[in-house]
């Protein structure tokens, strides 16, 4: 018996909607991580994109374990002379909570034009409020993925 390979276009989509509120950011972005990559599927192939579409809800709710708000540092470089600026992870929580939430999913998925592809299919949001009810999303617990 031969192991089936699938491709992009073989593959059926389903939207998921997930609730981050008060789960941790980093556990959550694994677990959407997965989702968006495919790996939970048993179709599951490492060369394609056969992952579902995931919209996030509540990034603003996202918990932060321990001292990591006031501890961690985001430093990012302005491109000026001597503009290297720095917050806190509680302070960026606090004013971008969907780039934070994406951000750590994008770490978690492949580098280069696959998983960029694959960042494509997700949708991150600070409330609860998404454009996204036409596609009829699903529920996604993250407990269970």
């Amino acid at each position: 018996m031969r192991t089936r390979s699938f491709a992009t276009d073989e593959v059926t989509r389903r939207w998921f909607v997930v609730d981050v509120e008060g789960v941790p950011l980093g556990r959550a972005a694994a677990r959407i991580a997965t989702v968006l990559r495919g790996k939970n599927k048993p179709e599951f192939t490492l060369h394609a994109d056969v992952g579902d579409f995931v919209v996030v809800i509540n990034a603003d709710k996202a918990l932060l374990t321990g001292m990591k708000a006031e501890r961690e540092l985001w430093r990012w470089h302005t491109g000026y002379l001597g503009h290297l600026r720095e917050r806190t992870v509680g302070q960026m929580m606090a004013t971008k909570p969907d780039y934070m939430m994406w951000k750590a999913v994008k770490g978690m998925l492949p580098k280069g034009p696959l998983g960029r592809k694959m960042l494509k299919k997700l949708k991150v949001y600070a409330g609860v409020e998404h454009p996204h009810a036409a596609q009829m999303p699903q529920v996604l617990d993250l407990t269970k993925v």
